[in-house]
């Protein structure tokens, strides 16, 4: 039997039964539309969670935008009792993942150095890691792409984090959508694989899988490689109706994963063709040259079908 991951998608708690319904194998709820601050908030989300039709296997989303979890603004006894509650919605969901994105909060402040905000950042990760110990949830540090956060922007930063803190609690993420930002080269989720623990999925104008020009089998078959054996959500916009949509991503994912290859050794070790270049082609590039590729499918077959209609008419 084939032996497939487990395929889920980012939204509200109130979006699982579309998820259920498009076979969606768990969602990844976000905590910041629950307000938990608030303790009426705080007794409905535990509700919605008891009542849930889907596993929420993971929770991401996880500090407002009004938090800042470094710097001289950082307000340590608040950001721990919210990631407190939050805990307690992760034990009670049983979830695997949480994921510390969360751009706005980790910013490294005017006037402060990379050295100091990751200092911070990593005292953040230690209480983190405290709270979540024996709980069987994983808290993830998702790299976000330059326009979004000015720390931690590639797998191998929040690796290096990960590694550096050296706490079973916490591992990397690596999301597809702000790797190809940032132009990483996707052999990076093999790399780092020992620190990776969560996948984010998304495609072209960060819009469901199967919508664009993603690399999947790529993708794939460096996590495959990897030995990868998490979970992957789909974080991203929906292109058409939702039910359906959702149900052709995961119906697309199941299939590029079971049709994806491991990469072969001497692939993961080959350099760039071009210096800083990614070994993969630029999305552009692929475009081209994918379509390059089927006019010359085209031509090809319409050259066939013309020998067909002679040989056909010499045998006439």
């Amino acid at each position: 039997m084939l032996n497939l991951p487990l395929f889920g998608w980012c939204g509200q708690l109130h979006q699982a039964p579309l998820m259920q319904q498009a076979g969606l194998d768990y969602i990844e709820a976000q905590l910041v539309p629950l307000g938990i601050e608030n303790d009426a908030s705080f007794a409905h989300a535990q509700s919605l969670i008891k009542e849930r039709p889907l596993p929420a296997l993971a929770f991401s989303y996880l500090f407002p935008h009004d938090f800042r979890i470094v710097g001289p603004d950082k307000d340590e006894a608040r950001n721990r009792a919210y990631f407190d509650r939050a805990v307690q919605l992760l034990a009670l969901a049983q979830a695997r993942i949480v994921v510390l994105g969360s751009g706005w909060t980790r910013n490294i402040p005017d006037g402060w150095s990379q050295g100091q905000t990751e200092d911070d950042f990593l005292r953040v990760l230690e209480w983190c890691a405290d709270a979540l110990r024996d709980s069987g949830t994983t808290l993830v540090i998702e790299p976000l792409n330059r326009k979004e956060a000015n720390l931690v922007n590639s797998v191998a930063d929040a690796a290096r984090l990960a590694k550096t803190l050296n706490r079973r609690e916490v591992r990397a993420l690596a999301d597809f959508y702000h790797m190809d930002e940032e132009a990483e080269p996707l052999q990076e989720v093999s790399e780092h694989a020992t620190w990776l623990a969560h996948v984010h999925l998304a495609d072209t104008g960060r819009l469901n899988p199967g919508t664009g020009a993603y690399d999947y089998p790529t993708f794939f078959g460096y996590l495959k490689t990897a030995g990868y054996q998490g979970m992957l959500s789909s974080e991203c916009g929906i292109k058409g109706e939702p039910v359906e949509s959702m149900r052709e991503s995961a119906a697309f994912l199941r299939r590029a994963w079971a049709d994806a290859r491991q990469a072969r050794s001497k692939t993961l070790n080959a350099p760039s063709t071009w210096a800083g270049a990614s070994p993969r082609m630029p999305s552009v590039l692929r475009g081209r040259r994918r379509w390059r590729a089927c006019v010359a499918r085209v031509d090809s077959l319409r050259a066939s079908s013309r020998r067909d209609s002679l040989a056909q008419g010499s045998l006439a």
